[in-house]
């Protein structure tokens, strides 16, 4: 199955098939998710239809559960039922008070009493009143009796005198079929009452015919009317079994598209919402709100902006925190790069385990960590938090010294003021914040003491005596601290937890001695703050309610979900996902979860006057109504079929009340062949493979346009009626040219001889005109009132001396008033054909309800999906595709490490060093965001580089400041160059061909600055350092998570940007030799010191003097490149 078939339209591949299934898989790109198989077996309880029509699911609870769905589906059709039998009450009566004798006053009152009983059941069940018990267990078998007597009530007491075989045939001919297409049964007890109330009725009128003709029997013909009889029941029955068996598919297919959804939706929100938690632990909801808003602008109108979009907000009061790990170059020399990474991956996962409830953590430089309290949402202890924050790290990294027996501390800095915090550019977001008093934190830290937490002057004032601390001296440390004047103290270690304080805040900090170190958990109760011990392996959840918060502007903490935009709506999908965690290994849940859906959709009125017109019941908007005309159903080729089985039982019929009428058997011929033709025109486009493509293409014409299904339809309806009326004209035909001794010998038995069953043909045309699908209601109206016309003309008109003569032959008989029959079985005809008319309606209704559910399913998937992507894009735009992939299959541990090792990579550092110059928080430049702005533009510039095809192999890693990082080789699955060629098939000069493409890169970063220049009036200047290598590439902490690149390559590039010189690419002795194979030019500064690593000799990278950078060697030259004359 495709992948993406959880997205399609569901086609139900069981709707001409015996076995299927249908896969459910949660994401149609990657297949991750729960995926639940559903069955239909071709075996079943229905042992009445032969074997590939048995239809069950797999497993057996589904089966019940479509069970209870079909009987509710079929509640409706009960009150179709109940409208049938009251209007047959309403033809007794109307029969009886034509010609009203004393002795049709049984009749009457038999009516009547019949009358009003339907007329409280029908009230009983409109409106639900009776138990659901009783409704759906005995209502439909005493609702079978009712009418059962009803039809021998009207049999007995009007008949009684003078019975005929032919008598109220065409009645129970119509309640059998009706049976099958309202009661809430499943199909075998409908066979059985159906079979039960056909053979009482056929054994009651041959007996009652046998004794009341005991003297002038004539066996011969009372067999060939039984038969007759049989025959007409046998058509009502296996048209019956047809439509019940098409219902049924057709509730199948809705039930499994319900359920199709609902998994679908339920893994589309998991994953929407793995999307949001991973996106909301890079970005503060107010950002990625803003994000998505913009992402979803039409292109037109970012066109028109003149400027980058940036997303900078200013926050006041917070509490900025830096942390940093001291004795850090120490381990690295002790630890392998893996192992370091790890060490820092639990480390900083239990920082973020810390911040969860208070802090926002920012970014991670290297073994640098820092976080803001107070942002997004303001809160009044935001010192106080970062302080215990800060104490709590001090504590933590005890942990890191046992076990590694290093020297390793914390060292941390606190600062409160004001911060711009946001994004820039428009690749790999990351949340950083800049301002002055930023500057101010970082120098806190650097400027403290291994161990403790060192605070300024703008955050003691915040504490209002909090805590005990002493004097920082931060000065005689920091140069910085020390030109600014800044104040410094340094917090003093509570013995024991502070009391009454701000909020009434609590600390208490343990010792670890022996083991893993507890964690802080912060709770919220009543605005204040508690403090207590949770070790890292015991599960904690705070996402739910960090998201709470996160998600802010609901009252009542409850996400609007984007699938379902009504928020009163009885089941919310968001609960659903979290009920259903689970459902792949207990069935029984998603089944309770299905039976709510459905109803869900059940208790909603889809069809209102609002949606469609009341009398042609189309939709009032034109679009809909054209996408519901050309609805492909598969069930129309089961529907020409009935009228094929019509015709000849129509046939069989007239066989046996006159064998010797020839137009009987030429109709039949000529009407099978004729409706062969078109059953097998609209099944070609369900069986494409089996018919010529010519007849496939012509069907599936007719199946999309109205007027040719329409007029498809009514030409089998056509030939049907033409049939019966054709052989009753030439029944006539004869019997006059009996009278006028011109035809054949007159037959005792003829056709003349029994009228009626020509009217009970008709009304078999009935019910082959409601089988018929894809067809309206008018549409239908129409042929039955064709039907109807036609037949009542011949009745009343061509065969008036017919039925003159049977009503005379049987008045000799007998003394009671009839109706003529010319009249009574006209009458009957139009009482069905109101019927049949009410009950299109009702089915039109439902079809259009099930298409209204199936758009509505199908846009809430797309709401959801169209989420989902959104959700994606950003997502990827923070993380690698491939990395985002990771995190978003299966929830991982925080402590769990992501990562992977690249021999051969390219890492790049570019800073603009008078950038700091440039930046002010003067009004002018409204509080520093302007400078922002400007910065953005050229990060945004550089980012716009990324997408030209020569630099598809580098890698933004992320922004620091104003100091870009970018690294080439790292692409998943493949080489340093991107290619899927192997490694080793690779000479030297292809291997680095990423390095080239990386100092291309660099160089096409100076133009564009230099442009930016040119047209901003500026100066800036890049500093950028380069180097090759090995490094590790991954993520620290699955709550958070950070992709970073870190090694020995990354140290020694990071030291050729800082040690370099504006306007300069600086670069070592190794990337030099590489570098120098592909045409560029350096110029050699000379051995300087690099901290940590000693003296390195160095080179300045000038520019390229050979064309091209690609291994095809593209002509193409860059702006910076230098074209050789020689």
């Amino acid at each position: 199955m495709p992948r993406n078939r959880a997205f399609s339209e569901p086609e139900c591949s069981a709707e001409y098939s015996a076995d299927y299934s249908v896969s459910l898989p949660s994401d149609p790109e990657h297949g991750v998710g729960r995926t639940h198989e559903v069955t239909v077996r071709s075996s079943g309880p229905c042992l009445c239809l032969p074997r590939f029509m048995r239809l069950t699911f797999s497993p057996e609870s589904l089966e019940n559960l479509y069970q209870t769905y079909f009987r509710r589906q079929r509640h409706e059709t009960l009150l179709v039922l109940v409208v049938f039998a009251a209007l047959f009450d309403c033809y007794v009566l109307i029969m009886c008070a034509v010609v009203y004798a004393p002795d049709k006053l049984a009749p009457v009152l038999a009516a009547v009493a019949g009358l009003v009983t339907h007329v409280l059941l029908f009230i009983l069940c409109k409106y639900r009143l009776l138990p659901e018990r009783v409704a759906r267990r005995f209502l439909p078998y005493v609702l079978w009796v009712l009418i059962l007597a009803q039809i021998f009530c009207y049999l007995g007491l009007n008949f009684s005198r003078s019975p005929e075989a032919s008598d109220t045939v065409g009645w129970q001919a119509f309640f059998v079929f009706s049976f099958f297409i309202t009661l809430p049964l499943r199909l075998a007890p409908i066979v059985l009452i159906t079979a039960i109330s056909c053979s009482i009725h056929t054994l009651v009128l041959g007996v009652t015919v046998a004794q009341q003709r005991q003297d002038a029997l004539d066996e011969g013909t009372l067999l060939r009317q039984i038969l007759s009889n049989v025959a007409v029941y046998l058509c009502a029955i296996t048209v019956g079994i047809m439509s019940y068996y098409m219902a049924d598919r057709k509730h199948r297919k809705a039930f499994l598209e319900a359920r199709q959804s609902l998994e679908v939706k339920l893994n589309l929100e998991e994953q929407s919402q793995q999307q949001e938690r991973l996106m909301l632990s890079i970005l503060p909801k107010h950002v990625a709100d803003e994000m998505l808003k913009d992402m979803k602008k039409d292109p037109s109108q970012k066109e028109m902006q003149q400027f980058n979009t940036m997303y900078m907000y200013r926050h006041e009061n917070v509490s900025i925190l830096f942390a940093d790990i001291v004795g850090f170059t120490q381990l690295s020399s002790y630890c392998s790069a893996q192992e370091l990474v790890k060490l820092l991956n639990e480390l900083f996962a239990r920082f973020d385990k810390l911040a969860a409830y208070h802090q926002l953590r920012i970014k991670i430089l290297g073994d640098c960590y820092y976080c803001i309290c107070g942002l997004p949402e303001y809160r009044e202890d935001h010192a106080v938090c970062s302080i215990m924050m800060g104490l709590a790290m001090v504590e933590a990294i005890s942990y890191v010294r046992e076990k590694t027996k290093t020297a390793v501390d914390m060292r941390v800095g606190v600062h409160s003021g004001t911060v711009l915090g946001g994004v820039l550019g428009q690749k790999r977001w990351q949340y950083d914040v800049w301002s002055t008093d930023v500057t101010v934190a970082n120098k806190m830290e650097a400027g403290g003491i291994p161990g403790r937490v060192h605070i300024s002057q703008s955050t003691m004032d915040c504490l209002k005596g909090e805590f005990e601390v002493e004097p920082g001296e931060g000065g005689s440390r920091c140069e910085y601290l020390k030109e600014k004047g800044i104040v410094t103290y340094l917090v003093v270690v509570p013995k024991q937890p502070l009391r009454n304080g701000i909020n009434g805040v609590k600390l208490s900090l343990a010792s670890s001695r022996g083991g893993s170190p507890p964690l802080v958990s912060t709770k919220e109760r009543n605005g204040s703050l508690s403090l207590a011990y949770i070790s890292p392996e015991e599960p904690e959840e705070p996402d739910a309610r960090v998201r709470g918060t996160l998600e802010c502007g609901e009252d009542d903490g409850e996400a609007v979900n984007p699938s379902f935009p009504n928020p009163r709506r009885r089941l919310r999908l968001r609960d659903l996902a979290e009920r259903v965690i689970d459902a792949s290994q207990n069935e029984q849940e998603l089944n309770k979860l299905l039976n709510e859906a459905l109803l869900e959709r059940e208790s909603i009125q889809a069809l209102k006057g609002k949606s469609t017109f009341r009398l042609s019941m189309r939709f009032i908007d034109p679009e809909m109504e054209t996408r519901y005309s050309v609805e492909k159903e598969k069930q129309s080729g089961a529907a020409f079929s009935c009228s094929c089985v019509v015709l000849f039982f129509t046939a069989l019929v007239e066989v046996f009340i006159d064998p010797w009428l020839v137009a009987n058997y030429v109709t039949f011929v000529v009407g099978e062949i004729l409706l062969l033709i078109l059953t097998l025109c609209s099944l070609a486009a369900i069986f494409p493979r089996v018919f010529p493509k010519k007849l496939v293409a012509f069907s599936t014409w007719i199946d999309r346009t109205r007027w040719a299904r329409n007029t498809w339809a009514m030409a089998a309806i056509i030939i049907v009626t033409m049939a019966d009326i054709v052989d009753m004209l030439s029944c006539w035909q004869d019997h006059r040219g009996m009278g006028n001794g011109t035809a054949r010998p007159p037959q005792p038995d003829g056709c003349g001889e029994q009228p009626k069953y020509y009217s009970y043909i008709a009304l078999l045309a009935l019910v082959a005109t409601i089988m018929l699908v894809q067809v309206s209601h008018m549409v239908k109206l129409t042929l039955m009132v064709l039907i109807t016309g036609a037949t009542g003309a011949v009745n009343i008109y061509a065969w008036e001396h017919i039925f003159d003569q049977y009503d005379r032959r049987r008045g000799q008989q007998s003394t009671s008033l009839l109706v003529p029959s010319k009249y009574s079985m006209t009458a009957m005809i139009f009482i069905v054909m109101l019927s049949f008319y009410y009950f299109s309606r009702h089915v039109e209704k439902l079809a259009r309800t099930l298409f209204l559910w199936k758009i509505d399913v199908h846009d809430q998937k797309e709401r959801v999906y169209e989420m989902r992507r959104w959700n994606e894009a950003l997502v990827t735009n923070m993380l690698p595709e491939h990395v985002a992939r990771h995190f978003l299959g299966s929830k991982k541990r925080d402590e769990e490490l992501y990562s992977q090792s690249y021999d051969e990579i390219g890492v790049m550092f570019a800073s603009l060093p008078n950038f700091a110059d440039f930046y002010t928080e003067e009004s002018i430049n409204n509080g520093g965001i302007e400078c922002l702005r400007f910065l953005n533009e050229i990060i945004s510039d550089f980012d716009a580089l990324l997408d030209e095809p020569q630099f598809r192999c580098i890698t933004k890693i992320k922004t620091i400041g104003s100091t870009y990082m970018a690294a080439s080789g790292v692409t998943p699955d493949a080489n340093a160059n991107g290619y899927s060629t192997k490694k080793e098939t690779l000479s030297d000069k292809e291997r680095w061909q990423h390095l080239a493409d990386l100092a291309d890169f660099a160089l096409a970063m100076k133009v564009t600055l230099m442009n930016i220049n040119y047209q901003s009036f500026n100066n800036f200047m890049l500093r950028i350092g380069m180097n090759k290598g090995a490094v590790l590439a991954g993520v620290i902490g699955a709550r958070k998570p950070h992709y970073d690149i870190w090694g020995n390559t990354v140290n020694v590039a990071s030291r050729m940007e800082s040690t370099g010189v504006m306007g300069n690419i600086q670069v070592v002795e190794e990337t030099h030799l590489i570098l120098k194979e592909y045409g560029f030019r350096f110029v050699r500064r000379g051995a300087i010191y690099v901290k940590g690593k000693g003296e390195l000799l160095t080179f300045f990278l000038k520019g390229r003097e050979k064309q091209g950078s690609f291994i095809s060697g593209s002509s193409v030259t860059l702006p910076h490149q230098v074209v050789d004359s020689s």
